[in-house]
């Protein structure tokens, strides 16, 4: 494939995320591994299949063989956003206990489909259905449609509702927007484990202010009204009942006028176990509540004078009862197990991901760069599963575990049974037109974790190359890592077009502890690009032909917060930036994830001045393209669209890209392609390239 076509080829497979396999469930007895996967690295339709014991393949669900219902519920729509889900067709599946039966939204229409045969069936349904779930035994489903809880027997097809919504801004059985979001909780139901009652979220948003998001592209559509909880207001109400299948129902006190947020909540053999967190983010509860009369009692509480950082699966319960929760000592983000149980100083634990009997799968990391699968057992301590560098994960049931993950290589997945030669999953992703080359560095006093990307045409020597940062440089997520995700894959393509490109992970950036991630508290920019420059300047000494006298940055989100704010503080070093969906005034960012950085803006209003982009216009005096979203519905365009006004009253030129019906992510395929050209094409011209 031609290098000139990577741009459309990074769009047309949603950024190489089609034909990956993913959504893995091992069944409890390790005989099947249920996934969802795309028939190839252009096809966009996910079908759900199983791998079989003897490590052959079965499809069980094809969409394109079905009849869908008649369009996708806007709140499907919504938890694809905010889950990230980048293809069509089946893209959640759930399934019982045994993984006997998995349902699946099609198009607003509930299927099921049994796992020994595979023909999918239809369920009725009382509406467009949302995130439907089985119970543990298989005989009903439970779902969302019109902001009601449903429950329809699968044999009978009986359907009853079992919560209704008090009023227009009210509902049960979704998540709220920053649960969503800042929370990585996207589900707001959970079965019990006898399958006679759930546990179930309603959430009312009526005390929170509304925005509204327009197409200006199609003035004859109606702009559509979001819930939106900016920095220091009102956020939803969110509260748990227990709903009986004979109708009763049963409020769970949380006490929710001091724990505004609730974090995880599940239902294992234990009872109801529920995470609920301040609004201020300093103390963490784990509670266990009584499903007959909703009283709760306080399993452990965690504080923290920056803030409690919730940790993805956690906290858990072993078959035994002892409670699998995230510690903070000696610079270490670990686990307890129990009394006894914890996982080793210098090993940053990342989430957990499996508890069978007393086994605690978990993602840990020692190496920034990289992220592996361990286990923890009571007689044996902690053991590596994962091997070689990457990014790893896993799934388990009974013997079995399911290794996934990219590698330097790309992505992978493979089924380890007890007694068998491991048998892997087929990747079907298209191998990128760029051959990913990154230089692994440590760089500077802090040791900053740094990737750079040079022409692979390129002669040591031959020349000056001019300098692109590439980063994203935020809370979440880290870029400079081994392995060939497709941010990699952009850098060594800006890298081709002639730049020495470079990706650095600084302070704020997760997997060196604690510490490293709470130096941003109350300065969400200063030490990022304080980082950036000095991961500059260290591989400019170490590699000479890095031209200091040309340097651009380019970035979305934090990454664009990160390039705008860098020719805005820094025109000494940056000559030039690129910054898409630029989050430039940090009032008007969601509650949970901006306050957990820079306080209640009411009581620190000094780090949203600090922080926040608008000032620093005057001072603009590089060339800087802002491009931002219209449908975006995370950072709002109207971040853009204020720092534009700011500079156009100081007298500062710049130039704005408006995408019309593009959201925070902006892969759509007419767009995303492009868009890489448009910036490169903006870089060269800005450093006279």
């Amino acid at each position: 494939m031609d290098l000139h076509d990577f741009p459309r080829q990074l769009a047309r497979t949603r950024r190489f995320s089609l034909g990956v396999p993913r959504e893995f469930t091992v069944s409890p007895d390790g005989r099947r591994v249920l996934f969802l996967r795309t028939s190839g690295g252009r096809d966009p339709v996910g079908r759900l299949r199983v791998q079989e014991e003897d490590g052959s393949e079965r499809l069980l669900a094809d969409p394109l063989a079905l009849d869908g219902g008649a369009e996708t519920p806007e709140e499907e729509l919504v938890r694809r956003e905010r889950a990230g889900e980048a293809s069509d067709g089946v893209t959640a599946y759930a399934t019982d206990r045994r993984a006997e039966s998995a349902v699946f939204a099609l198009d607003g229409s509930l299927w099921a489909v049994r796992t020994a045969d595979g023909k999918p069936f239809r369920v009725p349904a009382a509406g467009p259905v949302v995130d439907p779930r089985p119970s543990p035994d298989g005989r009903h489903i439970a779902y969302v449609t019109g902001s009601a809880l449903h429950v329809v027997d699968v044999a009978s097809g009986e359907d009853r509702s079992l919560a209704e919504p008090e009023g227009p801004e009210a509902g049960y059985g979704l998540s709220d927007h920053v649960s969503a979001e800042s929370m990585g909780r996207l589900r707001g139901h959970w079965w019990a484990p006898d399958g006679s009652a759930l546990l179930v979220a309603r959430v009312d948003t009526a005390p929170v202010q509304r925005w509204y998001i327009a197409d200006p592209a199609h003035p004859e559509r109606p702009p559509r009204s979001v819930p939106y909880p900016a920095a220091g207001t009102a956020n939803a109400e969110v509260s748990l009942h227990i709903l009986r299948l004979d109708g009763s129902r049963t409020a769970v006190d949380t006490d929710r006028e001091r724990f505004e947020y609730v974090a995880d909540a599940q239902w294992d053999r234990h009872g109801p176990l529920i995470t609920v967190q301040s609004r201020d983010q300093r103390t963490v509860r784990v509670l266990a509540a009584d499903p007959g009369s909703g009283a709760t009692q306080v399993l452990h509480e965690q504080r923290d004078p920056a803030w409690v950082q919730l940790v993805p699966g956690a906290p858990a319960r072993t078959d035994a009862g002892a409670l699998v929760r995230p510690c903070e000592a000696d610079g270490t983000r670990g686990l307890r197990i129990g009394a006894e149980g914890r996982t080793p100083p210098g090993l940053q634990v990342r989430a957990v991901l499996a508890v069978t009997g007393e086994r605690v799968l978990f993602l840990a990391n020692e190496d920034p760069s990289e992220e592996h699968v361990w286990a923890y057992e009571p007689d044996g301590g902690c053991v590596r599963l994962s091997a070689g560098p990457g990014l790893h994960s896993a799934a388990a049931g009974g013997g079995t575990v399911l290794l996934t993950g990219t590698t330097p290589e790309g992505p992978y997945a493979t089924v380890l049974r007890e007694g068998r030669p491991p048998a892997p999953i087929a990747c079907l992703a298209e191998e990128p037109a760029v051959a990913v080359r990154p230089r692994l560095l440590s760089l500077g006093r802090r040791r900053l974790r740094t990737a750079l990307y040079l022409p692979s045409w390129y002669e040591p020597g031959s020349g000056k190359l001019p300098v692109l940062l590439d980063p994203y440089g935020g809370p979440a997520l880290r870029v400079a890592v081994r392995a060939r995700t497709w941010f990699a894959s952009v850098s060594q393509w800006f890298a081709e077009q002639g730049f020495a490109v470079l990706v650095a992970d600084g302070r704020g950036t997760p997997g060196r502890g604690p510490a490293w991630e709470k130096e941003v508290r109350g300065d969400a920019l200063g030490p990022a690009l304080e980082d950036q420059v000095d991961a500059l300047r260290a591989a400019a000494e170490q590699f000479p032909d890095l031209d200091t006298g040309r340097v651009a940055i380019r970035g979305w989100s934090f990454g664009g917060y990160l390039a705008a704010g860098a020719v805005l503080r820094r025109p000494d070093v940056f000559h030039a930036a690129a910054a898409g969906a630029v989050p430039a005034d940090q009032r008007l960012y969601d509650t949970h994830w901006k306050e957990r950085f820079l306080g209640h803006p009411d009581r620190e209003p000094e780090n949203y001045d600090r922080s926040s982009l608008l000032a620093d216009a005057p001072g603009l005096r590089r060339p800087l393209l802002l491009m931002h979203g219209l449908a975006d519905d995370n950072v709002a365009v109207a971040h853009t669209l204020r720092l534009s006004a700011a500079l156009l009253a100081a007298g500062r030129p710049h130039s704005v890209l408006p995408l019309s019906g593009v959201t925070h992510r902006a892969v759509r395929q007419d767009v995303a392609g492009d868009l890489l050209r448009f910036q490169l094409d903006f870089l060269r011209r800005a450093l006279g390239i």
